[in-house]
């Protein structure tokens, strides 16, 4: 679920931007001589700080999440509950079935919202979070499912993936923005060109890095379709469509409220765009997993 990825660009938003900050208040300007750029160093520098920022990202991802979500982790020798021990033990079942030596910790966050999401920088460092929300609404088959669905992304190592790809993404974003920073410094006084080019690289960084998030987003919806499969081969797939059919139910419960209340105000309620949805539609999930 979105969680995960909107950890993963958050923290690399703000790594990178802060990498940019730091360079420019010591002077670094590597890639300019004589007034021109210089596109081979530049190149370079933007693989450099592109990957850098991707991979900090995928180090920090655990700990952000579990400080922005508060996320309660459970100590798989003492939970507190059955309900904590029956989680637990779901994530353990599923983690040795899809070969992960290390088991991954396990969370709850109170949230109203049904929601799981996992992550961490490597398949021996990851995380398994649940809302309160979904362990409320969903029965246990529909949980098993969602657990074998997170379990699966960390199996298939799509956060390090997804590294590499953010690493290319930040490569292009850092290039362009410092070339787009450094025209848009021509056309303003020479003595204020310091300060544009400056502001310039954070604004232009920052909105190439939505854009860019586009192709992270593509990336997701299709390795929603993997942790699909793998999330059946784990749970079986019967309580992974059943868990995909009890979300779905869920979400149109959540819709049809939102547009009522969305109608009593005479306000349009469109849908967000495919191109900035992190998971693929639920009816195309479950008629795959049906044919599988």
């Amino acid at each position: 679920m979105a969680k995960r990825i909107f950890f993963f660009l958050l923290t690399n938003i703000l790594v990178i931007t802060t990498i940019t900050i730091i360079l420019n208040l010591i002077g670094f300007s590597g890639y300019i001589e004589n007034d021109q750029i210089m596109f081979g160093p530049l190149l370079l520098l933007s693989a450099i700080i592109g990957f850098t920022g991707s991979f900090i990202s995928l180090l920090m991802s655990r700990w952000m999440a579990k400080k922005m979500m508060n996320v309660k982790v459970i100590d798989p020798d003492g939970p507190m509950n059955s309900q904590e021990r029956q989680i637990v033990d779901m994530v353990h079942r599923m983690s040795r079935a899809a070969g992960i030596t290390k088991m991954p910790e396990v969370g709850i966050y109170h949230s109203p919202e049904v929601n799981a999401f996992a992550t961490g920088p490597s398949k021996n460092r990851s995380l398994v979070a649940v809302s309160s929300g979904l362990l409320q609404e969903m029965d246990d088959a529909a949980i098993e499912g969602v657990i074998a669905h997170e379990v699966a992304h960390i199996a298939n190592g799509d956060m390090v993936t997804m590294t590499l790809l953010q690493g290319v993404v930040n490569t292009f974003v850092i290039f362009l923005a410092r070339i787009a920073a450094f025209i848009a410094s021509r056309f303003v006084k020479e003595e204020m060109a310091p300060i544009v080019h400056f502001i310039a690289i954070i604004v232009f960084q920052i909105l190439f890095s939505i854009l860019g998030s586009i192709v992270v987003f593509a990336f997701s919806r299709y390795r929603e379709f993997h942790a699909d499969r793998g999330g059946a081969d784990l749970a079986g797939k019967d309580k992974m469509v059943h868990a995909l059919r009890s979300l779905q139910a869920h979400t149109h419960r959540i819709r049809d409220e939102q547009d009522s209340a969305i109608a009593s105000f005479k306000i349009s309620g469109k849908r967000k765009s495919s191109l900035f949805s992190t998971h693929p539609d639920l009816n195309e999930r479950i008629r795959r997993l049906e044919a599988k």
